[in-house]
């Protein structure tokens, strides 16, 4: 009889507890340290000392810290990011402190600042090129001006966003704008002094974009758009002085330069040379003058000739009354060629069109065109009369020297030149009184100021006054 074996099955076991879970892998005391380290894959490190809070770990070296934590009112698991690591800006320790302000709160006040903090978190995922498109956008927007008219919000939203573009959207442009950092800003800054960043050394060129960038960034940061926490543009380290231009004309180089602009053989047409003349008798900046209309010319028979300058054409958006002396009126004389004509320093180009306002700076300084058969040089007005190169706003600085020279005051100057006056002597004026109160164009002063310039260049280039046809005949 052959025997069989019997097999005993155990009982099953039935386990009333639940197994422990087990410990989240890298529980450790969370330290800046860590979030600074490198990983070959995404990587998850818990926080022991505030439950609940992690901080994720890219290859790429961006850690972010999260908060998990149930849900009461739904009873369901749920995570939300608190910031992206940041040693200057957001560290371990500002997680720790975000963690226990939430578990802090009751579960419906809970549940609505992380709707509020989902909302952040997405506006803070946006990069540098997104906050300056949309920046540039703001800025160019039509806004009801004190004048009436609707022009863009910033007016010279064209040379910022050309900053913008030109020097900080190709360094840090695909960057988060919540990780720029002060370090960054002054990299690049160092870089753009040092002709690193593609272009040639400048320390204007630094000092533009730190402007550009800081109303970019403080924009950003402000309610309601909350993109970045804080500036990174402060505490940034000092740029080196930039020397201000000195450059006068002396009067051997006043007379060769008014005297070449009446030769008929130069390149460049005569309004643009009659342009350069204004510049220099009424003291006007080149986008003051350029666009001159007929209709914003006063009593030219007269006693009183003036010129108005809109506040849309000036620098600090207010209107300038510049009296005319009779140098000056003679060049509009000549300039405005027939009774049709509109812009007293018309196109030659563009009939109908005043000269482009960089005209007198390119006539002075020549021009390089590229062709098929290579480059091809229109040599410039300092050139060609052989004087030391110098730009349309020397002539300004040349002006208001020949007035020092005469004896007129500084206050007296910077009222022709539309620069605000806040001491008068050893009497300190606040700025409230001119800005607000005063309003008086102080034409009396700007006359005798410009008379005697007028004056003095005909001194100099030895001519005298033409005779005022239209007084005699009256």
């Amino acid at each position: 009889m052959t025997s069989t074996a019997l097999t005993v099955i155990p009982p099953t076991v039935t386990i009333l507890e639940p197994l422990p879970k087990p410990a989240r892998r890298g529980g450790v005391i969370l330290t800046d340290r860590i979030c600074q380290k490198r990983v070959t894959k995404r990587t998850k490190v818990y926080d022991r000392k505030a439950p609940g809070l992690y901080v994720s770990i890219l290859p790429t070296g961006v850690a972010t810290f999260a908060f998990k934590f149930t849900d009461r009112t739904t009873g369901k698991q749920r995570s939300t990011t608190l910031g992206t690591y940041n040693p200057e800006t957001f560290t371990v320790e500002d997680a720790r402190s975000k963690v226990y302000a939430l578990k802090a709160l009751d579960p419906a006040t809970l549940a609505a600042s992380l709707t509020t903090q989902k909302t952040l978190a997405a506006k803070r995922g946006r990069t540098v090129d997104d906050i300056i498109a949309e920046r540039i956008a703001w800025m160019k927007a039509p806004t009801k001006k004190p004048d009436g008219e609707m022009r863009s919000r910033i007016e010279s939203w064209e040379t910022v966003a050309s900053h913008l573009r030109r020097f900080l959207s190709p360094r840090l442009g695909k960057k988060l704008a919540t990780d720029v950092t002060k370090n960054d800003i002054a990299e690049l800054s160092g870089d753009i002094v040092a002709g690193r960043h593609g272009g040639k050394p400048s320390v204007s060129n630094a000092r533009h974009m730190r402007r550009a960038a800081s109303g970019l960034f403080n924009w950003a940061a402000e309610a309601g758009r909350d993109y970045v926490t804080a500036s990174p543009c402060v505490n940034l380290p000092k740029l080196d002085p930039e020397h201000p231009r000195t450059r006068v004309l002396s009067e051997d180089e006043i007379r060769i330069f008014w005297h070449g602009l009446d030769r008929k053989d130069l390149p460049w047409d005569r309004r643009t040379r009659l342009a350069l003349k204004f510049e220099l008798v009424t003291m006007l900046r080149s986008s003051e003058l350029l666009p001159a209309h007929r209709c914003e010319l006063f009593d030219l028979d007269g006693e009183h000739a003036r010129f108005d300058v809109p506040l849309k054409r000036v620098k600090k958006r207010r209107v300038i009354q510049q009296p005319l002396s009779s140098l000056a009126v003679e060049i509009i004389r000549e300039a405005l060629a027939s009774k049709a004509q509109q812009f007293v320093f018309e196109s030659p180009v563009y009939p109908g069109q005043p000269l482009h306002r960089k005209a007198m700076g390119t006539a002075l300084r020549g021009t390089k065109h590229e062709t098929c058969r290579g480059k091809t040089k229109t040599a410039g007005l300092c050139e060609l009369l052989g004087l030391k190169p110098f730009t349309p706003h020397d002539l300004r600085r040349t002006a208001a020297t020949l007035a020092g020279d005469l004896g007129f005051d500084d206050a007296a100057i910077a009222k022709c030149l539309d620069h605000a006056v806040s001491k008068k002597g050893d009497v300190i004026v606040p700025t409230v009184t001119g800005r607000v109160y005063n309003h008086s164009k102080r034409m009396k002063e700007k006359r005798a100021v410009l008379d005697g310039i007028a004056a003095e260049i005909r001194r100099i280039i030895g001519t005298a006054a033409k005779p005022d046809h239209a007084a005699l005949a009256a």
